[in-house]
């Protein structure tokens, strides 16, 4: 490890981060890319994917290169309600792993536009003084959540597929 570089976790609502770059470009999330930039700059401590199990085998490849590139992926099973609804958000999931990891970091680097994750981002800077990096996508990401962190990071071109 390179003791000049801070040490970091990252946490990905891969659901998130799907969605709204598909929705904003119509395009994949380039995960290779980011652990290639943040492992640049970071010694990476922890790097959680969490996911939704449906079992198909696109999404088993899916996971298992998020698997190779370095990240432990974390799953909850798809559960579809009786009016046809769907459950499989990881909001507390999330929240737990970022808080028990905290004290071991330097920078919590969240992936998501989930403005839910503000007030933990609030609450890990001022209680643990760590950095707090968003990536999210532009128009995609809620403002409360942009405005939590200590840097929002875009995603654009450059982090897609």
């Amino acid at each position: 490890m390179n003791d000049n570089k801070k040490d970091a976790g990252i946490f990905v609502d891969v659901q998130n981060i799907y969605y709204t770059t598909r929705q904003a470009y119509k395009r994949k999330f380039n995960y290779r890319e980011l652990w290639r930039r943040l492992d640049h700059e970071f010694n990476i401590v922890t790097a959680n994917a969490y996911a939704i199990h449906r079992g198909d085998d696109q999404q088993l490849k899916f996971q298992n290169a998020l698997k190779a590139i370095g990240f432990t992926v974390k799953l909850k099973p798809y559960i579809q309600r009786r009016d046809g609804s769907s459950k499989g958000d990881w909001d507390v999931g999330i929240t737990i792993d970022v808080l028990e990891s905290v004290r071991n970091l330097d920078t919590i680097v969240l992936l998501s536009g989930d403005g839910d994750f503000d007030l933990l981002l609030e609450k890990v800077k001022s209680r643990f003084g760590v950095v707090a990096e968003v990536y999210g996508v532009p128009g995609l990401t809620a403002n409360s959540l942009i405005d939590s962190a200590s840097f929002f990071q875009p995603i654009k071109e450059d982090l897609l597929v």
